[in-house]
């Protein structure tokens, strides 16, 4: 289908049904190109070698602080600097490595909104960690590389379309690497089941499911009460609230779409070509907006207000014909629900609970089933473990606070000068389905092209994810 860009333009400058209207959401013209010329290939690069990785930590709230001592916890990792426009949560996370973690003597900014760009300016950082609000990941990942750091971000690594190209565009021209943190195939069962479908375990790949579907909206104290001397922080999050008005579509989809699109070879063997996505109406949140501003007045600005549905559907195909579902739902009574699915034409795998099954018959039993996986372990994973059994780590309370392989690995990568295998291309392409799953949805499930961040290098770029560890894996756990 051929995308009317003025058209699109006027949806998303506007900010009619789907988007907001002043939050930078607004793409140009070019933000439907899809593709770009490749200044630099950044897939497979190795920055020269760090023997020391060199930290500032750019917001340390709950995930942030959670951060710190994942970093703290690895070999060769030093932390220089810490900043929040919140004092104490920087004072919080100084005292902690004070306490716990030797080595460390960061400096703390929270003089201003702007201090960030004070800790990206330092010539003696590395890596520069992103954990604030999403409307600012972009705009720091930029400066940070212009000013001679990699980045290591959360996710999103841009709101809109262009947000991803500018990233990707200055990763490409200051050869620095751009990380964003989210779910992928170096931990868990995921890494399994990459390493399964790379022996030819499930044939060739068809479909893959992807999720983000958890409840964080029903229980009042967790997630509503605000602590009144904590900035009136309350578990939702103030800002992650705001991003829920006036928006519908797949607002973060790469926890569930970053193994599927590993185990696919995504940006490294085959690309995505088209999606369309669709979105239910809201049964919760406007209702949860009345409920709660009855018990707190500080809700009242909310009742009335239009949020996004509660499930949305998107489904992608990709160049070489395969599909992926991807789905977002944080407001319903639901379990968890990730990583999901990968099916091949000789076999199936699916989460929650673990199985495969490679015939119309039915699943394997239990016993069968972790005998199969247990074969297919892969390097990183048994290497990984036995790191963290020899450094007694996982006695953290907080999800946030263990040490991941994703983590271990990234510095792994940069202390031994070798390419990342979550690289800006990853960042760019799973961070895009967001915007255009809203437009898509805006325009009834029409569909609509993505972007190729890799500007054609996708079809001889070499496979990424090194599961074997046939390079690095020298760094320990502290």
């Amino acid at each position: 289908m051929k995308i009317n860009r003025k058209h699109f333009l006027k949806v998303i400058g506007l900010g009619t049904t789907g988007m907001i209207v002043n939050d930078g959401r607004g793409d140009n013209l070019a933000a439907l190109a899809d593709s770009r010329a490749q200044q630099f290939n950044m897939h497979g690069y190795g920055a020269p070698k760090l023997d020391k990785v060199r930290v500032g930590i750019i917001g340390v709230g709950e995930r942030g602080s959670g951060t710190v001592v994942r970093l703290a916890s690895l070999q060769g990792v030093e932390i220089k600097a810490l900043c929040d426009v919140v004092p104490h949560r920087v004072k919080s996370s100084y005292d902690l490595l004070s306490k716990e973690f030797s080595g460390h003597n960061p400096q703390s900014y929270s003089d201003n909104q702007q201090s960030w760009k004070q800790v990206c300016e330092r010539e003696d950082i590395d890596l520069i960690y992103i954990a604030t609000p999403w409307n600012l990941h972009a705009t720091i990942a930029i400066y940070a590389m212009k000013h001679d750091k990699h980045v290591y971000t959360e996710l999103p690594v841009g709101v809109t379309i262009e947000e991803c190209w500018k990233v990707v565009e200055t990763s490409e021209t200051t050869r620095k690497h751009c990380f964003m943190g989210c779910g992928s195939c170096h931990d868990g069962m995921s890494a399994t089941i990459l390493n399964m479908a790379r022996h030819g375990y499930f044939g060739e790949i068809i479909h893959g499911e992807g999720h983000y579907i958890h409840d964080r909206v029903s229980n009042n104290q967790q997630r509503w009460q605000r602590d009144k001397n904590n900035n009136n922080w309350f578990g939702y999050r103030p800002w992650r609230l705001q991003e829920n008005v006036n928006r519908n579509g797949n607002l973060y989809p790469a926890h569930g779409l970053g193994p599927v699109s590993q185990i696919m070879d995504l940006n490294y063997g085959d690309k995505m070509n088209y999606l369309v996505s669709i979105s239910s109406g809201d049964f919760t949140m406007s209702h949860k907006m009345e409920e709660i501003s009855a018990i707190d007045e500080y809700f009242k600005p909310y009742v009335g207000l239009d949020f996004r549905g509660n499930m949305n559907t998107t489904i992608i195909r990709t160049q070489r014909g395969r599909t992926i579902m991807l789905q977002h739902d944080i407001s319903s009574p639901r379990p968890g629900l990730r990583f999901d699915m990968i099916s091949g034409n000789k076999g199936i795998y699916k989460a929650r609970p673990d199985r495969i099954a490679n015939s119309h018959d039915g699943w394997l039993s239990e016993g069968e089933f972790n005998q199969l996986t247990e074969k297919y372990v892969p390097e990183i994973t048994r290497k990984f473990n036995e790191k963290r059994r020899l450094a007694n780590t996982g006695q953290r309370n907080r999800g946030y606070e263990q040490v991941t392989a994703s983590d271990w690995r990234l510095i792994d990568c940069l202390r031994n000068g070798l390419p990342l295998e979550m690289d800006v291309y990853d960042a760019a392409l799973w961070s895009a389905i967001t915007p255009l799953s809203e437009w898509s949805t805006a325009n009834q499930g029409a569909s609509i092209k993505v972007p190729d961040f890799t500007g054609g290098s996708w079809e001889t770029n070499k496979r990424g994810m090194d599961v074997a560890i046939q390079s690095g894996g020298t760094t320990n756990l502290v």
